[in-house]
């Protein structure tokens, strides 16, 4: 059963929403059981008027200025804030106070802790060294770096100036690193001197050293200590000192100068997946990622002052750049750097309980990980403060639903939500005071005139497959791609399909409820006879099997080497120990029959060792093509385990 309402807020709870305060001071949700379809509908309909109320609902520390949209059908092309100035990093020191800023957990062996007023000196003595060493507005300033406070407070001191900052995280390999920051050129490159995974210390300093050497732009390499306690060998790259030493003659900085910014300055640059090909540097504006995710923050998610708020995620996915700033909306960040199933998967939780942890973000494939070795975070933790949860990386099956409400917590917000790098926010995500019904996210974010458009291009009815738009500019699109003066590659990566409609590339459909279901992405769709099939129907039945671990489903071509049609192969990764048997593959087959369609079931089924995945954990449905087909794939370097593409190459069993 998926018409399931699995959680509904209590009054109470709605009426102490930021939401509902939020839709008063616009004229509407005047009482406790407010209408969330008639804030978004405003919000769509009056853009300048939403986006200035949110600015002054948030406190952003800034000019607005006279006029808040220009050029408002232009897309792209619309100016947002055209007068406005402000800083990024002064919204999110805004507080200098004893309590708590940052909690910072090495998976279970080292714990630090920060509170404003520290990292407000933190980012004055790093600001003013980054100065002295010449850094200016519009120079880049990269991160080779685990999720340490470190990378956070290079974040905030780079972007105090107006430098543009751009972060890989270390599991990168050295081709992976340069094909990124090659094309951007820092100026300065921070590092570590390794990172902890699941109980082993990984150095990094070799790879710096070959990165370095890839990097003429680079005039200096900061080094941060995590995992050595004495002695860095950092003599063999060159101009090379430790981030003590960088920062040592400015320790007694308590200031900083927060460079006054236009509205679409660039903060930073983030990269596609480069699965496809070199990776598209992604440029995007400050006040559009400030008020984006202030938007995210305070009114999807109801963050209030003095929450704690965790996201499980590396320093080279866009959801770090996320779980940073909520440090505008007056909430603790919790950093963790390792291997999330350390302690068989109770370190996430442990540090939950640890931290008071009031929200809670993770993957898809965590959640069902959890739910398969059987955890009870429910019987074994007090999460009492916990009243948030968010999922994202792949689309999060209905059974997950199930699990997080039976084993996790019953009282709670569980917030599956999408969007990508792309905007660096959500076009579908949370909505505090409504309710959750099982396998559906729960609405459109406000501001963003999401909608589900046929081949055709028009609106698709409810229930009905198709291509997930946006129809309306949104300040979190990218100010444009680096190295794309005219605009043409930016232009091209969103705005074909559709002309003057976003085209995310997400398969997707709208509910009857008013949220939506992903069913992945629409390059990874499946055609077998010329029916539109989404990779996430097929993974939703296979991975409730308990033998299936996970699954990868792709079309092959079929008959071989002729063009036209397809045949759906599934492979799946067992559990330890199990063998693939016919049995098996019959249930397979049965469960995917009996819950979508006979065009869903699998011509082929067969057992891998492992599934490859890109750094940020997701799976690679078209390297995985492409390895069937016996065909390159580009950039193995985007890949966390590029050795798993051999598994799918030269398969018998596909011959016939």
């Amino acid at each position: 059963m998926t018409d399931q309402m699995m959680w509904q807020p209590s009054a109470e709870r709605i009426a102490a929403a930021n939401l509902i305060d939020f839709g008063a001071r616009a004229g509407l949700l005047a009482d406790a059981g407010g209408d969330y379809a008639a804030v978004h509908r405003w919000s769509i309909e009056q853009p300048a008027a939403f986006w200035s109320l949110l600015w002054d609902f948030c406190e952003v520390r800034g000019e607005k200025g006279a006029r808040v949209l220009g050029d408002c059908s232009a897309m792209p092309g619309a100016q947002w804030f055209p007068d406005a100035t402000l800083n990024y990093a002064q919204n999110l020191l805004r507080r200098r106070d004893c309590e708590l800023a940052l909690s910072f957990w090495g998976e279970d062996r080292l714990i630090r802790r920060m509170n404003h007023g520290d990292l407000y000196r933190r980012v004055a003595r790093l600001a003013a060294a980054m100065r002295n060493e010449g850094v200016q507005t519009g120079d880049v300033v990269a991160a080779y770096m685990p999720n340490l406070p470190e990378t956070l407070i290079t974040l905030l001191a780079a972007s105090s100036i107006g430098a543009v900052f751009t972060s890989a995280s270390p599991d990168f390999g050295v081709q992976g690193v340069l094909d990124r920051f090659g094309q951007v050129k820092p100026k300065l490159l921070f590092v570590a001197d390794g990172y902890y995974y699941n109980g082993k210390t990984l150095d990094c300093l070799g790879k710096v050293k070959d990165i370095v050497a890839g990097l003429p732009s680079v005039q200096k390499t900061v080094v941060a200590r995590y995992v050595r306690k004495e002695g860095h060998e950092i003599d063999a790259i060159p101009n090379a000192l430790m981030l003590r030493q960088f920062v040592d003659p400015f320790r007694w900085q308590t200031e900083i100068e927060f460079a006054q910014l236009p509205f679409a300055h660039p903060l930073y640059i983030l990269y596609s997946s480069g699965t496809t090909g070199v990776p598209k540097c992604i440029v995007h504006g400050a006040g559009g990622a400030l008020l984006q995710h202030l938007k995210e923050h305070r009114l999807q998610s109801d963050v209030q002052p003095g929450d704690r708020v965790f996201y499980y995620t590396t320093c080279g996915w866009m959801m770090w750049n996320w779980l940073v700033s909520t440090l505008a909306s007056d909430a603790a960040v919790l950093l963790y750097d390792g291997s999330p199933f350390v302690g068989r998967g109770k370190v996430l939780f442990d540090y939950a309980v640890a931290e008071g942890m009031t929200h809670f973000g993770t993957s898809a494939k965590f959640i069902d990980a959890c739910a398969k070795i059987e955890l009870k975070p429910a019987a074994t933790h007090d999460l009492s403060a916990l009243r948030a949860m968010f999922s994202t990386g792949s689309p999060l099956a209905p059974d997950s639903f199930d699990y997080v409400y039976r084993d996790i917590k019953a009282d709670l917000q569980l917030s599956s939500i999408s969007g990508g790098t792309d905007i660096v926010s959500c076009f579908v995500l949370g909505n505090p005071i409504g309710p959750v019904w099982r396998g559906e996210i729960q609405c459109a974010g406000l501001g963003m005139a999401v909608d589900v458009f046929t081949e055709a291009g028009q609106p698709a009815a409810a229930g009905e497959k198709g291509e997930l738009v946006c129809t309306h500019p949104f300040p979190s699109m990218p100010i444009g791609f680096w190295n794309d003066a005219d605009g043409a590659k930016y232009r091209a990566a969103y705005f074909e399909r559709f002309p003057g409609i976003w085209c995310h590339g997400d398969y997707a459909e709208k509910t009857a409820h008013g949220g939506f279901i992903i069913y992945g992405r629409s390059d990874a769709t499946l055609n077998p006879g010329g029916v539109r099939i989404g990779t996430a129907e097929i993974y939703r039945q296979v991975e409730r099997l308990p033998e299936v671990l996970e699954s990868i489903v792709i079309g092959q071509d079929w008959p071989p080497g002729e063009i036209g049609d397809v045949r759906v192969v599934l492979f799946v990764k067992l559990q330890d120990g199990l063998t693939l048997d016919e049995a098996l593959v019959k249930r397979i087959k049965e469960a995917i029959r009996a819950n979508t369609t006979p065009r869903h079931v699998p011509a082929k089924v067969l057992q891998v060792a492992d599934i490859p995945r890109t750094k940020s954990g997701k799976i690679v449905e078209l390297a995985v093509r492409e390895a069937v087909h016996g065909r390159p794939v580009k950039n193995v370097e985007a890949l966390a385990n590029s050795e798993a593409l051999e598994l799918f190459r030269n398969r018998a069993e596909l011959a016939s």
